[in-house]
């Protein structure tokens, strides 16, 4: 191994150890000890790769905001149509913040913390619900009637809803948790024909391309210090 692959392993084993510390005991109680020792290394080698804890939250931001965008796209890609994009985008974002620490750490950082950051998570997903339903009222899949704006008020605010319950209890952001979300809004929105062709469990061959979940390390959990 290189010495450059090796500071690119310490460097993720930082960004998960920090991000396990985030997510445990929230960003403020989270110490810089307890992410070192996490990830099997020294503090001058922490020190080395991240200045502050800042920069630390930042990079799992980063890491995680990188993910959820590669997700996005993988859904809206493979999917067989716009509004089944959605139902599909909902689930594969919703089943890696229940299983990458990474990912949820980020998430709830750029969501809950006051550190600025270039991105609105939220607002971003805003804008997608917007456009996948623009685009599946283009298709023929929602009504004309349809008051797109009052969809995508009620899709935003449900999902953020079950992923702010998911903070306490991981299965609000279950596939079942979801699948009865869909099959409660879907009804609402979408045309008799759309109706007959979506499944609101999601898209198997789109969910399960996602891959496994990432391994977790050895070490031991971060501590709050």
């Amino acid at each position: 191994m290189t010495k450059q692959e090796r500071a690119m392993n310490t460097r993720h084993a930082l960004i998960r150890s920090a991000a396990q510390a985030f997510d445990e005991f929230g960003y403020t109680r989270a110490k810089l000890a307890g992410i070192s020792a996490g990830a099997g290394v020294s503090s001058g080698a922490l020190h080395f790769h991240f200045d502050t804890k800042a920069a630390m939250a930042a990079a799992v931001e980063s890491e995680a905001t990188r993910a959820l965008h590669a997700l996005a796209r993988h859904a809206h890609r493979k999917s067989p149509s716009p509004l089944q994009a959605l139902i599909d985008s909902s689930h594969v974002i919703a089943q890696q913040l229940r299983r990458d620490v990474v990912v949820r750490a980020g998430f709830h950082l750029n969501c809950r913390t006051a550190h600025h950051s270039e991105v609105n998570l939220h607002q971003e997903w805003l804008e997608c619900v917007r456009r996948t339903l623009e685009r599946s009222a283009a298709h023929g899949q929602t009504p004309p009637h349809a008051v797109q704006e009052e969809l995508t008020t009620t899709v935003v605010g449900a999902t953020a809803g079950f992923e702010a319950l998911a903070r306490q209890d991981h299965n609000w952001l279950s596939r079942p948790a979801l699948t009865g979300l869909w099959h409660t809004l879907l009804p609402q929105m979408a045309t008799p024909k759309a109706l007959t062709q979506l499944q609101a469990a999601g898209t198997e061959a789109v969910i399960n391309a996602t891959g496994p979940a990432p391994a977790q390390p050895a070490a031991a959990h971060a501590s709050a210090g």
